[in-house]
């Protein structure tokens, strides 16, 4: 093939000064000088290269610095970025060439456009951990992403020249990634074309289908649509109304969609053509407004009831507002009407309808939609301040959240630091309630393990499991902790329906009953706030005997007695601490130890805390954000103990039995069968080893106090083949 290289020279000059023409508004002499060295740069270093259609290499970069400035809006950065954006992958020049030359601002956003290269232009699927890559280089530079998206767009537009396997992969990665950014960045005629040559592409056979039937109708459709808002337009210039009205065809890929959702061909899709109505007015009167523009509507063209969607009254949980109905125009035709307000049709334009991100908010003060308010205005007013501003901006609705596969392959979103828990609860109530355990990339990890982007996630469900108050330490979302607390709620009323049957019986021995005077009697003496947290406590173990006989005692002397030795008998420190009802555990243990609070930030309970062993004055509590924690987690990070605020009513001891006995088939299952049956009793570990015939073994386990745990060994001495158990304890 013969090539004219003169030609090729006076099409790249060309296309060169095209995309100066496209931006000219926003650039000034400067500007153009940077945009030309970037350009000198890029022919020279291209100058051997062709694609796969034959062209110069150099093409491309033009076209997608073009795509950037014209469709996208984005100012000289950008441009010079969108030239250079192939320069250190294909060439033998270094981002630290770029750096050299242009300065760190372009090398950056070069590095990250080369990092998502690296990912995604290979000939791999687009797997788990490749869109974790893309995300987290998402959170670097906005604009990475924005020039991709032209970048990606021209590939698409040119893709005719690649084999077939190409071209599919090209083409799925599109739909599956671009085209959900695109519209998640609020650049909607972008997201439509992508998502049009994706399906052309993937399906050619149905996109020819459609885009034919689309041309054979173009202009009959025009004229219809002309001839069906006329009396629509008439109607609202008398009524005084200040409207502006768009009549659009569907794009072919939401043709094809709504074909395959429906079960129906290309002539029984009701709406290939849909019409806005945007009315100008006042907040109060949108809906009423609305509604008369519906009844105007509906005078001329007959509705159909079952096509009729008001989401002026209730919003879609994602906060979109409008009116959608679909009537029957001239010749038999059916056609779709959306009413809104300019304030509707600002949020739905702006992205805030956007429902993979905010399903439950409606707050305009969303970061999303400041984030995508932010975009616009830079794009829409590309001025030299307003795109520096995007130099330090970071994209919050990425680096503050993590993707999170299913077993499935389906994609959730949580915040940053969420457990393998949260993610449970993220599926449904019943999965996370029932959540035994976790498998992150085919491991198992513990409920508490913290999720990063990317990372597929297989929960292990137990309809024996329920709930336990240890989750509320590690678990970071609303949702989690919610139904965590509700379920406790629960389980603690059972307990204390338990707990009042034994407080009935034991003083009942002591030959007091149990009325309302009692229980309020009681309530005072062991200073809990209800009589649920009573009887919770009695349920629990928490009231051992001895403190029962003291009640019982008290109530025979008569108050005064026991106001006195409240007063007297006890020290202040202790009042103090019973007032707050707050003690510090340390460790994943929850080990109770001496401590003092430092003085340097004096934590209060609540404060985020860590524990300091110093040399002479043991244990020293400090706040996380003490003044002195970097110094002291930096130097002494051996000597930094893990420490949380708790209520005493929930804290659990961590007690270790030895068992001995004879080995026999099913021992070991009877003696964790009365465990798991104590109520408020939880095995941490057990440890067993059988030798000719006799067995061994260590249990550690969570225990309210020692009276539960002498009452569990009891039991566990009256079982079949255990011959001596005892408590143990920890050499220090």
């Amino acid at each position: 093939m013969n090539i004219d290289l003169e030609i090729e020279k006076r099409e790249i000059l060309n296309k060169y000064k095209s995309l100066l023409r496209v931006c000219s508004d926003k650039t000034d002499k400067e500007d153009k000088k940077i945009i030309r060295k970037a350009f000198n740069l890029a022919v020279d270093a291209h100058k051997d290269m062709r694609r796969k259609s034959g062209e110069p290499y150099i093409y491309h970069p033009i076209a997608v610095a073009h795509i950037a400035a014209k469709e996208i809006g984005l100012g000289t950065t950008s441009i010079v970025c969108a030239l250079l954006h192939d320069v250190v992958e294909d060439t033998d020049y270094e981002i630290e060439d770029m750096e050299r030359i242009f300065g760190k601002k372009v090398a950056r956003i070069i590095e990250g456009l080369t990092k998502i290269s690296d990912v995604f232009d290979q000939d791999i699927s687009l797997q788990a951990e490749n869109f974790r890559k893309m995300l987290l280089t998402l959170s670097d530079d906005v604009r990475v992403i924005l020039i991709k998206l032209a970048d990606r767009l021209h590939n698409m537009r040119t893709l005719g020249s690649m084999p077939i396997h190409k071209k599919e992969k090209i083409a799925s990665e599109t739909l599956f990634l671009y085209a959900p950014l695109a519209h998640r960045l609020g650049l909607y005629s972008l997201k439509t074309e992508l998502e049009d040559l994706g399906l052309k592409h993937t399906k050619p056979e149905e996109y020819n289908n459609i885009s034919n039937w689309l041309n054979k109708t173009k202009e009959e459709r025009k004229k219809y649509i002309r001839r069906f808002i006329r009396p629509i337009k008439t109607v609202l210039k008398e009524k005084e109304f200040n409207f502006e009205i768009k009549g659009r065809p569907k794009s072919i890929y939401s043709i094809r969609k709504k074909m395959n959702d429906q079960n129906v061909n290309f002539e029984q899709v009701y709406d290939k053509s849909a019409v806005r109505i945007i009315i100008d007015t006042p907040k109060e009167r949108e809906k009423s407004d609305c509604w008369r523009v519906y009844s105007f509507v509906t005078d001329f063209y007959r509705p159909n009831p079952d096509r009729l969607r008001d989401w002026i009254s209730t919003s879609k949980s994602n906060g979109y507002e409008s009116l959608h109905t679909t009537v029957m125009g001239p010749e038999g035709k059916w056609v779709e009407i959306q009413i809104r307000s300019r304030r509707m049709d600002e949020i739905a334009e702006k992205g805030y309808a956007a429902h993979w991100k905010y399903k439950d908010q409606k707050s305009k003060d969303s970061s999303l939609d400041v984030w995508i308010t932010k975009i616009r205005e830079l794009l829409e007013n590309p001025e030299s301040n307003a795109i520096d501003f995007i130099d330090d901006f970071k994209l919050n609705l990425f680096s503050k959240e993590i993707f999170i596969f299913t077993p499935n392959g389906d994609l959730k979103t949580l915040p940053k630091n969420a457990t393998a828990l949260d993610f449970a609860f993220e599926i449904h109530s019943a999965v996370g309630t029932n959540c035994l355990g976790a498998k992150v990339n085919a491991k198992l990890v513990p409920l508490s393990h913290i999720l990063n982007s990317g990372d597929q996630v297989e929960i292990i469900t137990s309809t024996k499991q329920k709930p336990k108050k240890d989750w509320l330490r590690f678990v970071v979302t609303a949702r989690a902790k919610t139904k965590i607390k509700s379920s406790l709620k629960e389980a603690k009323k059972e307990i204390a329906k338990t707990g009042k049957e034994i407080a009935e019986r034991k003083l009942r021995h002591l030959k007091v009953k149990l009325n309302r005077q009692t229980e309020t009697e009681l309530i005072k003496f062991f200073q809990t706030q209800t009589s649920l947290d009573l009887y919770y406590n009695f349920g629990v173990g928490s009231i051992i005997n001895t403190q029962i006989k003291e009640f019982v005692k008290a109530k025979n002397a008569g108050w005064y007695e026991i106001i006195k030795r409240k007063i007297y008998g006890e020290s202040k420190a202790y009042t103090k601490e019973n007032k707050n009802n707050q003690i510090i555990v340390f460790t994943d243990d929850q080990e109770v130890l001496k401590y003092k609070f430092a003085n340097c930030c004096n934590p209060i309970p609540g404060d985020d805390i860590f524990g300091f062993t110093t040399v002479e004055e043991g244990i020293k509590v400090h706040k996380s954000d003490c003044p002195n924690s970097i110094q002291l987690r930096s130097k002494y990070a051996y000597r930094i103990l893990k420490s949380n605020w708790i209520d005493k009513e929930h804290i659990d001891f961590i007690s270790t039995i030895n068992v001995k006995g004879i080995d026999r088939l099913g021992l070991i299952n009877s003696v964790t069968k009365i465990i798991s049956s104590q109520m408020n009793v939880n095995m941490r570990s057990i440890h067993i080893n059988s030798k000719d015939g006799i067995f061994e073994g260590e249990i550690t386990l969570f225990v309210k106090n020692v009276d539960v745990l002498n009452h569990l060994i009891e039991k566990l001495r009256n079982v079949d083949g255990v011959t001596q158990i005892k408590r143990t304890y920890k050499q220090i």
